[in-house]
């Protein structure tokens, strides 16, 4: 457990400090928006571009590794959006659910942890891993929502679904950025050293100022949902939270030992990986898609707490 803390406790320094922030005045009722769209607009497109710009896909390709940590985070999405739809859920909520259970905070999280437990030659399947969960998995999410979105506005059905949720996928800047990224090395091109500078500096506010978001977000007076509200509410963060925490991680060991025989090295980065608590991925999109928020920041808080204690357990079992 001790391992774990030191990774831990600034996330949660972050979510304290916007928290604080908003509590005491210093940032008004529309920093959690405005924020939010910084994140989304500059910061976040910034790191996704900078991350597959960078990506030696020739070292980091591992076929047994990506089948493992893929494809257990779209298996547990898809059950979370299934379980979620059959409940009544709208489809753009429920992939917001599905993306609470399978999008894994390993962009933050998961290099310093795969280090102390694993070693540097982790390094290169959590870089893996990061690409799968904030372009594969953040991009399946974004379609289901523009789908849901279109669909249930009559005046979106004037053109064909398809065509209306394809001009929002390709202004979306989390989509474009990363496939932009992607043509840099397959080009043979390189990235001018002022420009690499750019894209760190901006890269590096996205997941601190996004907790910070978080933060500010919990520190809002809302009224009381009553007892059923409440409990429910309960019920399905627990859920999501079970999912991510135990299903996610036990699905990527079953893919991995019995599906693809990985060595041990990629096994334990993959149930690592798959082991995190949920990221502030899907508090982002509910903000700026302008859903329902309350249930995504309990899951990325609830998760982060419990997972010092699962994947502590995890490590000590290495």
């Amino acid at each position: 457990m001790l391992s774990t803390l030191p990774v831990v406790l600034p996330i949660f320094a972050l979510v304290f400090a916007g928290w604080l922030a908003r509590r005491i005045g210093v940032l008004g009722a529309a920093a959690t928006t405005e924020l939010n769209r910084f994140v989304v607009f500059l910061a976040l497109p910034a790191l996704l571009f900078d991350v597959t710009a960078h990506a030696n896909w020739a070292a980091l390709w591992k076929p047994g590794f990506v089948g493992a940590f893929g494809l257990s985070s779209l298996a547990v999405f898809a059950l979370t959006v299934l379980i979620r739809r059959g409940a009544g859920r709208p489809l753009a909520d429920a992939a917001l659910d599905g993306l609470n259970a399978g999008y894994a905070n390993v962009g933050f999280m998961g290099f310093p942890l795969a280090l102390v437990a694993l070693g540097p030659e982790a390094l290169a399947p959590t870089t893996v891993a990061v690409i799968l969960t904030v372009c594969a998995v953040f991009a399946v999410a974004i379609v289901l929502i523009e789908t849901g979105l279109r669909q249930a506005d009559p005046a979106g059905r004037r053109v064909p679904i398809w065509l209306a949720v394809g001009r929002s996928l390709v202004r979306n800047p989390l989509l474009v950025a990363p496939a932009l990224g992607a043509l840099v090395p397959s080009l043979g091109l390189a990235v001018p050293a002022p420009v690499e500078t750019f894209l760190k500096l901006l890269g590096g506010a996205a997941s601190p100022c996004a907790l910070v978001a978080l933060g500010l977000f919990l520190a809002q007076r809302r009224r009381s949902r009553g007892g059923q509200g409440t409990e429910g509410h309960r019920r399905v963060a627990a859920l999501l939270v079970g999912l991510k925490l135990a299903a996610h991680p036990l699905l990527a060991y079953g893919l991995g030992r019995y599906v693809f025989d990985l060595p041990p090295l990629l096994l334990h980065t993959a149930v690592l990986m798959a082991a995190l608590p949920t990221g502030t991925g899907p508090f982002m999109l509910a903000e700026f898609y302008r859903r329902e928020a309350d249930l995504t920041a309990t899951v990325v808080l609830v998760s982060t707490v419990l997972a010092v204690a699962t994947v502590s357990g995890y490590l000590a079992t290495l």
